[in-house]
């Protein structure tokens, strides 16, 4: 029968073979002109309709009436042309199927089939047939070879074989139900879904390639990628692979993606795959979740429709709840980290209830280290909340970082250095996270004094390496609210650590005119202390590089940290002096005003002390190379009377300098008699 050539015109479908069509089957709103033979040979059901109908049409013959005394030529040729019209239509049999899986074009397939045509099956098709094969009751016990026997080989042995051919064959049962399920069609591409996911490798899953990533991290990828190439052309051809399949899960309704995730954990697959099928999922169909793509998402595949507010939610609802529990550490975390802010911010939008929301908060709580700022800047959804961020939220989340903190630190056994190190790197990660969301949230004027304060202080000591973050957000904090009290403003500077402050942080501070008095005065405190312990840490320095005995360095070093430690003394003095002064005059212009010339005092001879050392560095390295420069001629010839300093001019004695005291100390002795000694 391959000489058929069967034909589409408008809804109306022929099988052109040079015969005439004796039965007419209706399937939706196409017409199939047939032949009773080829259909009759496959299908039981068919076979037992056509049979029906034509016993029903034997059975309604209208006779042909016939009266006597009528036997004209007319009459004789009217009732002929009756008679073969009703011929005409017994010969054509009229079959209506009312929903049939796959609907007209499974029904042209499986009519093909019948008469001997080849079909070809593939992942989108193959469920339909077996379907239409078995409503028209396409039995190997009726027929040999086939439909029913045809596509379960093919499902077998090429479909459930293939994670991604599976996932498109379990799509194309959505409009099959119920007979895909009852035929265990869905559940057997589940099954093999996940079988395939468990036995996958989980370092091939990870956030999407097409995440819109800038064209400096492509880079960056490729020129790593191009460095391992031997490795890395197995592993990019199995990661595409990965990134095809989870491609294809976004086809899927969320019932059946419902069962897949459920079959997932059911065979214990690696938490980061099951965040992967999470994360192409939402991707696909919840706004908002990509900042990168804000196109909106598609209609879900069981309706044509735009997902509706209460769709949304569910699904949002059934993505977090299936979020794995644990801490994954994958190279792709920061974006995962990203995308589970987004699910927070949708979370908000949507109104989701508030166990998801905690649920989610814990888990990114658990990977906060990997947020970055712009994550942080969570918008205030409720009407409730009177500041432009969620302050909040972010608190919650700090909250269950710390929490996790403490967690490991208790189940910590001894040998674990290397974990203690990365959750200290995480917290000062994190610390150096919250000093930035509290300079950018400082500047509303709605945040109140103990909120801001309740965050800063909820980091331990050891979270914050310097200060200067924190004291930035508490200058922009002060600025944006110049109302505040006294008392308010110096709980909110009592966050800082002034010992935790650089030298430049120090020398803005004694200049704030925002900052309270006393806090002022403790900065001045440091500032100078630094300053002290700077300047004698480079006078040792400078000592050691003019190459002077040990045992001098070793006697200048210990006059030196004398003489430090009394200018310490000195300046607890001074400090405890102008604290004094403070009590006494707590609002205090004169006593502001006496602060600031000390201030200016002080920082005038720091500027000169500065100078000096400078310029006693610059004449010690001049002595240093030319005395280099003589031991190195030396042994080469006689030098001529005057000696290097004749050569060069100098007329001052080799000195070493001592900023200390405005005197020069004579070090003028033979190399031969160094050498002796």
């Amino acid at each position: 029968m391959a000489a058929e050539k069967p034909s589409s015109k408008g809804q109306a479908w022929f099988c052109t073979t040079g015969l005439p069509s004796d039965v007419i089957i209706e399937v939706d709103d196409m017409t199939f002109h047939l032949h009773k033979f080829p259909l009759m040979s496959k299908s039981r059901k068919l076979h037992e309709l056509i049979t029906e109908q034509e016993n029903i049409q034997k059975t309604q013959r209208i006779p042909i009436p016939s009266e006597p005394g009528q036997n004209s030529d007319n009459d004789v040729a009217e009732s002929q042309e009756i008679q073969e019209e009703h011929e005409d239509d017994d010969q054509h049999c009229h079959i209506t199927l009312p929903d049939f899986p796959g609907g007209s074009e499974s029904f042209e397939t499986a009519a093909k089939f019948c008469y001997g045509v080849k079909i070809d099956l593939s992942a989108a098709n193959v469920a339909p047939l077996r379907c239409a094969g078995e409503y028209l009751e396409m039995t190997e016990e009726y027929s040999e070879d086939n439909l029913i026997s045809k596509t379960e080989r093919f499902l077998s042995q090429s479909v459930l074989k293939n994670i991604k051919y599976s996932i498109k064959t379990l799509t194309s049962c959505e409009a099959l139900l119920p007979m895909a399920e009852s035929l265990g069609i869905a559940q057997r591409c589940i099954e093999a879904v996940a079988t395939k996911a468990a036995a996958s490798d989980p370092s091939l899953f990870g956030w999407p390639m097409n995440d819109g990533a800038t064209n400096i991290m492509k880079k960056e990828a490729n020129e790593l990628l191009f460095e391992r190439r031997k490795y890395s052309n197995a592993t990019r051809g199995g990661a595409a692979a990965a990134e095809s399949w989870l491609d294809e899960l976004g086809y899927l309704s969320l019932p059946f993606f419902k069962s897949l995730i459920l079959a997932m954990k059911a065979l214990d697959v690696s938490g980061e795959i099951i965040e992967s099928c999470l994360i192409h999922y939402a991707r696909k169909y919840i706004p908002g979740i990509s900042r990168t793509n804000r196109k909106p998402p598609p209609p879900p595949p069981s309706s044509g429709s735009a997902p509706t507010e209460n769709d949304q939610r569910e699904l949002l609802e059934t993505i977090i709840s299936n979020l794995p529990k644990e801490k994954l550490i994958s190279p792709s975390a920061s974006n995962a980290t990203r995308f589970l802010f987004g699910l927070l911010r949708t979370a908000y939008i949507l109104n989701a209830s508030e166990a998801c929301r905690l649920t989610l908060e814990k888990k990114i709580g658990l990977q906060l280290e990997q947020a970055t700022l712009d994550d942080l800047l969570i918008p205030s959804y409720s009407y409730l909340n009177e500041t432009l961020y969620d302050v909040d939220c972010v608190e919650r989340i700090l909250s269950y970082f710390l929490e996790g903190i403490e967690e490991r630190s208790a189940n910590r056994i001894e040998g674990e250095d290397e974990n203690t190190s990365v959750r200290s790197a995480a917290l000062m990660l994190v610390g150096k996270l919250i000093d930035g969301y509290l300079s950018e949230i400082a500047s509303d004027a709605n945040l109140k004094p103990e909120k801001f304060y309740e965050l800063a202080v909820a980091l331990p000591d050891h979270a914050r390496l310097f200060d200067d973050g924190l004291y930035r957000a508490v200058d922009v904090y002060l600025k944006a609210h110049p109302w505040i009290p006294e008392a308010e403003r110096e709980k909110i500077c009592g966050v800082l650590d002034c010992q935790k402050l650089t030298l430049e942080a120090c020398t803005h501070a004694a200049q704030n005119e925002r900052l309270p008095l006393r806090a002022v005065v403790q900065v001045l405190f440091f500032e100078q202390l630094q300053l002290r312990h700077a300047i004698a840490g480079t006078l040792i320095a400078a000592d050691a590089g003019t190459g002077a005995e040990e045992g001098r360095m070793s006697s200048d070093g210990g006059r030196e940290d004398n003489e430090v430690e009394e200018e310490e003394e000195e300046y607890e003095t001074e400090r405890a002096r102008a604290v004094a002064l403070v009590a006494r005059t707590p609002e205090g212009s004169s006593a502001w005003g006496a602060a600031v010339r000390e201030n200016q005092v002080l920082r005038t001879d720091m500027d000169s002390m500065r100078t000096r050392v400078h310029e006693l560095e610059r004449e010690c390295t001049s002595m240093k190379k030319a005395i280099e420069k003589i031991d190195k001629a030396g042994p080469r010839g006689h030098v001529e009377k005057g000696g290097w300093r004749a050569k060069l001019g100098c007329k001052f004695k080799t000195q070493v300098c001592d900023s200390h005291e405005p005197t020069v100390v004579d070090t003028r002795k033979p190399r031969a008699h160094r050498r002796e000694q």
